[in-house]
């Protein structure tokens, strides 16, 4: 009789198993304050998600966000429901890779990837990592091109070149979303990707169905991230747009990319900071927030020479239409340009509402010829002498004679004003608005026309 001992059992049982086993670590759930999870137990790196298994089966998807000696703070992805304490935390494998291709175009994703309309599941031709190559900018080709994006009174008077990056500062209700809009319908890039991060839920299927429309959507990319997802949502909502655009730079195409809006990015991580213990700094932004900003922004721009650009439109919330919010104050600072919309101007019915005067376009004079620069400020000039009377013309108190310049102001401002303003359907091209614009005012030296 043989007797068979427990290691030749083993032994024998081994042969059945699958070969290259790889243990699968986990950790457990140890605290739960607000928004913030902490988790022990599971070896991570900020930046990796993992699924938290609440009760009944459903699980939480969570990214880390930080970590203390042998705790890791967690952030979760979605609303946090069925969690108890000791509650398992596996980590996800290769999750920071975001679905990219050519079957995007037409597509309403959410910060992760996943499609919000119904159209089906994606079916993407490649997934990349959600950091992107950081450029060495000695590498990166100059802004000499200008951007057609169809609104007349930027491509005039605030020339925008393939690889900049402006900001569109503006108050709440006056038009900035329209104007996102017709600059998605009337350019002329290849791809327009938009990022709709921290608007109402309402506002994001109005903004796809009524400005983007059948036309705008085609041959565009929406990611949408509304105020009610989780500020991590939010921030990856921020970061997923960008990448896509830079996938479509590196592949030679001009890519316009819209994101409404940078404050509400910019509110997402002050979120998280402060939920990890980062003290408040400026006006309750903490320092971390003022080193997400450029880090966002600069992945945008031109390529290397030869391929594609990412021209930039943010739009960047002026509470209280104050321009020195401090949110305001550091994009202005590491954008390429400004263009403010007027809270007056939208009063009085004139549409689009930018503000000439406060707007500037900082490559506009690398991305246009003499005669047109020359042109356009001339136009400022004329515009800005009529607002400087315009208080002691409404009350009859300006002579006429008195001002040359205050005389030819006066004389043009109405045609000024139909310049400047334009229907929601109405396309303006390059070539129209240069032709046009010298047709308004008269160049220095000619007289009052």
């Amino acid at each position: 009789m043989t007797t068979t001992t427990l290691a030749d059992r083993l032994r024998h049982l081994q042969n059945y198993l699958p070969d290259n086993i790889t243990p699968e670590l986990s950790g457990r759930l140890t605290r739960m304050v607000g928004l913030t999870l902490e988790c022990v137990g599971c070896p991570m790196v900020v930046g990796d998600r993992c699924l938290i298994q609440g009760q009944g089966g459903d699980s939480v998807e969570a990214e880390v966000i930080g970590f203390d000696d042998d705790r890791v703070y967690l952030m979760p992805l979605t609303a946090i429901e069925g969690l108890r304490p000791g509650a398992r935390v596996v980590p996800l494998a290769a999750a920071s890779r975001v679905p990219v291709g050519p079957e995007m175009l037409g597509r309403v994703i959410n910060g992760v990837g996943v499609p919000l309309d119904s159209k089906g599941p994606l079916s993407p031709s490649a997934h990349v990592s959600l950091h992107g190559e950081i450029i060495n900018p000695l590498d990166r080709a100059p802004v000499r091109q200008p951007m057609d994006v169809g609104i007349r009174a930027i491509n005039a008077l605030l020339t925008v070149g393939q690889g900049q990056r402006l900001g569109l500062f503006a108050g709440s209700g006056v038009g900035k979303s329209v104007l996102l809009g017709m600059m998605t319908r009337f350019t002329d890039a290849d791809i327009t990707v938009v990022g709709l991060i921290g608007e109402r839920g309402r506002e994001v299927k109005e903004f796809i169905e009524d400005i983007l429309g059948e036309e705008g959507l085609a041959r565009a990319v929406v990611v949408a991230s509304p105020a009610d997802d989780s500020p991590l949502m939010r921030l990856r909502a921020a970061m997923l747009t960008t990448r896509i655009a830079e996938y479509y730079r590196d592949q030679g195409k001009r890519v316009l990319l819209l994101m409404d809006s940078l404050t509400r990015f910019a509110q997402a991580q002050r979120e998280i900071a402060l939920a990890v213990g980062e003290p408040p700094a400026t006006k309750g932004y903490p320092p971390s927030v003022f080193a997400k900003l450029p880090q966002l922004v600069e992945r945008t721009g031109n390529g290397r020479p030869g391929g594609g650009s990412i021209t930039a439109f943010y739009t960047v919330l002026t509470e209280g239409d104050d321009q020195q919010d401090p949110i305001a104050d550091s994009a202005r600072a590491i954008l390429d340009g400004h263009i403010v919309l007027s809270r007056r101007l939208a009063e009085e019915g004139h549409y689009p509402a930018i503000d000439v005067e406060a707007s500037v376009s900082r490559v506009m004079p690398q991305v246009t010829d003499d005669a047109h620069f020359a042109q356009a400020q001339r136009f400022k000039q004329v515009y800005a002498r009529y607002q400087q009377a315009r208080d002691l013309i409404s009350v009859g108190a300006y002579v006429q004679g008195s001002d040359p310049e205050t005389d030819l102001a006066m004389a043009h401002i109405e045609s000024m004003r139909r310049f400047l303003q334009q229907g929601l359907r109405e396309r303006a091209p390059m070539d129209q608005c240069i032709d046009g614009l010298l047709g308004v005012v008269p160049a220095a030296g000619n007289g009052a026309g």
